[in-house]
């Protein structure tokens, strides 16, 4: 039986799925992660990366005879340094990691469109902290472990280092050492095979061949089955980010909506927000989610609007590294304020939406939930109710089964990704919205909250008031 391999690099562990040609699981795993956090600060030492593989691994493979192909995907922007054999020679600064705000200044001075937390800046930090080294994106410590050898790095990965996805080339104002640059490659390019040592520390077959992947967000977006153009995916984990399908690049001067190159040659434009599901983490340590849920059904709309950043800073739908989280109003009690965070986080995903709008970038497909946050049935619903527009929620709503799919692809190449993801991907529900309006004015009320402090532009809060009003003559 065909079987794919696709592991998931994510914050807080490694997640590896074995997947059928229609999606069928024969076997997954999971480990641990942990990492370090300090402030602006926030690390993880690569060598548990390599640990967590094996051990999840072994797990998906347990019993397998053969696989036909893997792929790895990472968190976008985790970067570090490694020596000529691909060993890392540090820490590695993940994907929200703010010490480089200076380096990222001066990138911005020089046209290069980046964010502090892009792994640009971050690269810059390290080679001006740590001396020069071969840059390296967090997939590629585990490829090059699989492999028994250095390998290019995936352009998906690259992308936030700078990298010119519509040239394919690095740009020459980069400002780091000769010789720190990896080679790159488009996702779904063989990389190598698996070597001896490597399939006996992970349990892989050797020989099964390594397929460049893409960041998180790309894997999730193709484990939703959302590739086809004005087709949408919102991964909703610890931070939430939306990627979409289009014929053409979505220029944004600004920075904040970027595009990913899709392995078959179309772009993949969205955008990474600070908000997500990891305020309910921090203000309600070992609650129940479920039972909350079920109490802050009496709070719809709630009696306090928030803007619900994870950290510091925001990314998406503006870019603000000033903002901080914010309730407006006084919440009656904890599961009115779990109500607000809720709520929030789907108004930040609408506006989310609106910019993108603004952007004109095409919004007429399918809208798919993935990621951790789905699966709550209730926030799922809220959220199609505060969007205004039907949702689909898929049965295994996990990155690893994008690279699944991605190393399928990669090793058959007999179908487009897309037709490839829609065989593996099955959906297990869809929402239909209802009682959007009674959301609108807590959502007007954020959005002037947000043009008030001077984070978002002006353009933008207006054209987000303009769909608001649309909304109200249907």
């Amino acid at each position: 039986m065909e079987a794919w391999l696709g592991i998931d690099l994510g914050t807080q562990g490694v997640r590896a799925l074995l997947v059928t040609r229609d999606g069928t699981v024969l076997g997954s795993g999971t480990a641990p992660l942990t990492g370090h956090r300090d402030g602006v600060r926030h690390e993880q030492d690569p060598g548990q990366w390599w640990d967590a593989v094996c051990a999840a691994s072994r797990q998906a493979t347990a019993g397998a005879v053969r696989v036909d192909g893997l792929a790895v995907c990472g968190t976008s922007g985790t970067v570090l340094l490694t020596d000529t054999t691909g060993r890392p020679t540090g820490p590695a600064l993940m994907y929200d990691d703010g010490r480089a705000a200076e380096q990222g200044l001066r990138a911005r001075a020089a046209g290069l469109a980046v964010q502090d937390t892009w792994a640009l800046p971050k690269a810059r930090w390290l080679a001006e902290t740590y001396g020069p080294g071969r840059l390296t994106h967090q997939p590629d410590v585990i490829t090059t472990r699989l492999v028994g050898r250095p390998v290019p790095t995936d352009s998906s990965h690259a992308l936030k280092t700078a990298y010119d996805v519509e040239r394919d080339a690095w740009p020459d104002i980069l400002g780091l050492p000769d010789g720190s640059l990896p080679d790159v490659v488009r996702p779904g390019t063989r990389l190598g095979e698996v070597c001896t040592a490597a399939a006996e520390a992970t349990g892989i077959p050797a020989g099964t061949p390594v397929i460049a992947g893409m960041t998180d967000g790309c894997a999730a977006q193709i484990a939703s089955g959302a590739l086809r153009d004005g087709s949408w995916n919102s991964v909703l984990g610890t931070t939430l980010v939306l990627k979409g399908a289009s014929p053409t690049p979505v220029h944004d001067g600004t920075g904040v909506v970027y595009n990913h190159r899709a392995p078959d040659g179309g772009w993949l434009p969205g955008g990474a927000s600070s908000v997500g599901a990891g305020v309910l983490t921090a203000a309600f340590s070992g609650a129940d989610p479920a039972a909350m849920d079920a109490r802050a059904a009496a709070y719809e709309p709630s009696g306090a609007v928030a803007y619900p950043l994870v950290s510091p800073g925001e990314r998406f739908p503006f870019l603000a590294p000033d903002a901080t989280a914010l309730v407006l109003g006084e919440p009656a009690g904890a599961a009115d304020l779990w109500a607000a965070l809720l709520q929030g986080v789907a108004f930040t995903e609408r506006l989310c939406l609106d910019y993108l709008h603004h952007l004109g970038a095409p919004l007429d497909g399918p809208l798919t939930f993935t990621g951790g946050g789905a699966r709550s049935p209730y926030w799922n619903q809220l959220r199609a109710d505060i969007l205004g527009r039907p949702a689909r929620v898929p049965e295994q709503p996990q990155p690893a089964l994008g690279m699944a799919a991605l190393a399928a692809y990669g090793t058959a190449a007999d179908d487009s990704l897309a037709t490839t993801a829609e065989r593996m991907v099955h959906i297990r529900t869809v929402l239909e919205p209802s009682g959007t309006t009674r959301y609108a004015e807590p959502y007007t009320r954020l959005v002037d909250e947000l043009e008030t402090r001077g984070w978002l532009p002006a353009p933008v809060a207006a054209h987000a008031r303009g769909r608001v009003e649309e909304d109200s003559r249907r």
